[in-house]
């Protein structure tokens, strides 16, 4: 009987053994899918920020040149 207990306690050790092994496999795998994913959208990201601030400079220069087409065009 002692025998059954022993093998009883040993089969549950190792199943929650693989259970924690599992799980720790599980959140690899996400933080790894989540690098990708971030990893992934940086390229796309930085090409919109480039054109915005390429965008807002255009529209300053012409803010600028038409103030200054303003105050010229007063004298």
């Amino acid at each position: 009987m002692a025998n059954g207990s022993n093998n009883d306690l040993a089969g549950a050790i190792n199943g929650l053994v693989d259970t924690v092994a599992k799980l720790g496999q599980q959140q690899i795998e996400v933080l790894n899918s989540g690098l990708k994913t971030v990893s992934e959208m940086v390229g796309p990201l930085g090409k919109t920020m480039t054109d915005m601030m390429g965008n807002m400079a255009n529209t300053l220069n012409q803010v600028l040149q038409n103030v200054s087409n303003t105050l010229g065009g007063s004298k």
